[in-house]
């Protein structure tokens, strides 16, 4: 790999690792402030809401500027949105902020790769960014839980003093607040590249119609389309199962959060190892032949509820992240390389972030209006499932058409 690449992963781990635990660290807050239990998926709800908004200018800010200083950019406003928590203003608002920063931020990071290397490495270098993901998801749960726990600070004395327990989660907060200085500091060093595919004009009107070109070019290129149909389903269904099987455990196998956490871990797990799998065995060029593994993920999804033993429960999962890491880092490394050629990294990003946080919005809020309206865990696992596999199918289907 070349120079830059390593600070680059040190630095996404970093920002991954906070975003993942504030995540956890807030849902700790709203519990702690009595919050409705819609209110839980609804901060992620609110965190997406900005890579939809936002996704026709942060692909051409992404281009405008060299990356790395978008990403550091990016970062000092996930820091803003912590220190609003501090202050008092309100979960939802603040995180809404840190999703500001996080649209920002994901052209940048996925981009960066098509500049700093060749082709024939990206399938390798996505695995290694999945994988440092990937760890900070394995990692943001429990250690977002962990900081935001009231137990945690029990016995803790500072300067003489016993620290308030009740602060848990402010004091959570505070600590992911150090975690994006450390991930802006590491941005700072990630090497100036030049500038790719620069934008010819910076007004309103410019900026939608350049998106639009962008969005209707990556929908009509053959591979970028059967690329960008997987990844936005992808990441809608794999936010939404993370609530699931939050409240899944708490259901089923009688699990609180803490808990709960370990089991998106070692899901995360699974997604690693199936990224590491794909980053082998997977070439760029028979990238779509993963297909059948989401059609197998889904159908493991509605096995779910058939599973009451923990043991069980966490190999099942393992399992399910296998499976969705081996489709997944191919499918993302074509719909990279496919938009690199046609339209320069960050506007293909832009329009991938887009279409997947609508895939996201759609999905978390058809989870989140079936638990307002009380809704068995069960059949909504029996839905998700159902929806994945066939969704799937109807796309692999129509791969092979394309082909003969």
């Amino acid at each position: 790999m070349v120079k830059g690449f390593y600070t680059l992963l040190i630095a996404q781990f970093l920002s991954a690792l906070a975003d993942n635990a504030l995540l956890f660290a807030a849902i700790a807050l709203l519990a702690q402030l009595n919050a409705p239990e819609w209110h839980t998926p609804m901060l992620k709800w609110v965190f997406i809401i900005a890579y939809i908004v936002l996704a026709p200018f942060v692909g051409a800010f992404a281009d405008a500027i060299p990356k790395g200083r978008v990403m550091f950019i990016s970062n000092s406003i996930k820091l803003v949105g912590c220190v609003l928590v501090l202050f008092g203003v309100p979960p939802l608002y603040a995180y809404a902020v840190v999703g500001v920063g996080a649209a920002a931020y994901s052209p940048a990071k996925y981009g960066i790769l098509t500049e700093l290397l060749p082709p024939h490495l990206l399938i390798k270098a996505n695995g290694w960014m999945e994988g440092t993901t990937v760890a900070a998801i394995i990692l943001g749960p429990v250690f977002g839980s962990m900081i935001a726990a009231t137990d945690t600070y029990s016995h803790i004395q500072w300067l003489g003093f016993l620290i308030n327990p009740n602060y848990a989660p402010y004091y959570g907060v505070g600590i992911v607040t150090l975690l994006y200085v450390m991930a802006a500091w590491f941005n700072y060093y990630i090497p100036k590249l030049p500038i790719d595919h620069n934008i010819e004009q910076r007004s309103f009107s410019y900026l939608l119609r350049d998106f639009w070109h962008a969005f209707i070019t990556l929908w009509r290129d053959p591979q970028g389309q059967i690329s960008l149909a997987v990844t936005t389903l992808f990441w809608g269904a794999g936010a939404t199962l993370q609530f699931v099987v939050l409240k899944w455990a708490e259901v089923t196998l009688g699990f609180d959060q803490q808990a709960s956490t370990k089991l998106i871990a070692i899901l995360a797990v699974g997604i690693a190892a199936g990224s590491v799998v794909a980053s082998i065995w997977v070439k760029l060029e028979s990238a779509v032949k993963v297909l059948p593994a989401g059609i197998a993920m889904g159908l493991m999804v509605i096995a779910m509820i058939f599973v009451h033993h923990p043991v069980i429960a966490g190999l099942m999962l393992f399992a399910i992240g296998l499976l969705a890491g081996y489709f997944l880092v191919p499918l993302n490394s074509l719909l990279q390389f496919r938009g690199h050629l046609l339209l320069g990294a960050g506007h293909s990003i832009a329009v991938q972030n887009f279409n997947e946080n609508v895939g996201i919005l759609i999905l978390l809020g058809l989870y989140t209006l079936m638990i307002g309206h009380d809704v068995p865990i069960n059949t909504i696992i029996i839905i998700f499932g159902s929806f994945v596999s066939l969704s799937m199918a109807f796309i692999y289907r129509r791969y092979l058409k394309t082909v003969n």
